[in-house]
């Protein structure tokens, strides 16, 4: 059975794209609201479940927030591919800063991974809010699986980068 998210509620949470834009436990700049430091965010939902959704083909979608887990499930599977190579926390960190670089589609524009999964944006300024919160979540993600993907003497986890084998819902990742 697929994990799905907790964030079942609407209420109050804006959306761009047909995508809520939930809080963040962040210090990174962007649209997302501030999240309590104590509380579970979308991010730490992520992380938790990928290494049980990675095996699944077809994911039921239960609420919106279902749609930003499968984004996240994605994009940790693509940082993942990314730190296979990477020996060390230091070469590990240049290649998430080097992914974290690379432009961000969002629903309609080419390399989006997941389309029809969002709803196109109606106005360039609804494209925009998407694109930096998904900038936004994508660097988050990518500060916290580096802590789990490396441990504390900067050597691999085997127990995490074994997953970057792995195709999510039969994507390739290039």
């Amino acid at each position: 059975m697929v994990y799905h998210s907790s964030f079942v509620e609407e209420e109050g949470i804006t959306k761009a794209c047909g995508c809520p834009l939930l809080p963040l436990k962040s210090h990174i700049k962007g649209p997302a609201p501030v999240s309590e430091q104590d509380k579970t965010d979308i991010v730490d939902e992520a992380i938790t479940f990928f290494r049980a959704n990675v095996f699944f083909t077809n994911f039921d979608i239960k609420s919106p927030a279902d749609k930003l887990l499968i984004y996240l499930t994605f994009y940790i599977n693509v940082a993942l591919k990314r730190l296979e190579g990477c020996r060390t926390l230091a070469v590990g960190t240049k290649a998430i800063i080097n992914l974290g670089l690379e432009d961000i589609p969002v629903p309609g524009e080419t390399g989006f991974p997941f389309p029809g999964l969002f709803s196109l944006p109606q106005s360039q300024d609804e494209a925009d809010l998407f694109r930096n919160y998904l900038k936004q979540v994508r660097e988050e993600t990518s500060g916290r699986l580096l802590s789990v993907a490396y441990r504390a003497n900067g050597t691999p986890n085997k127990w995490w980068l074994a997953f970057a084998k792995r195709k999510f819902m039969n994507v390739v990742v290039l």
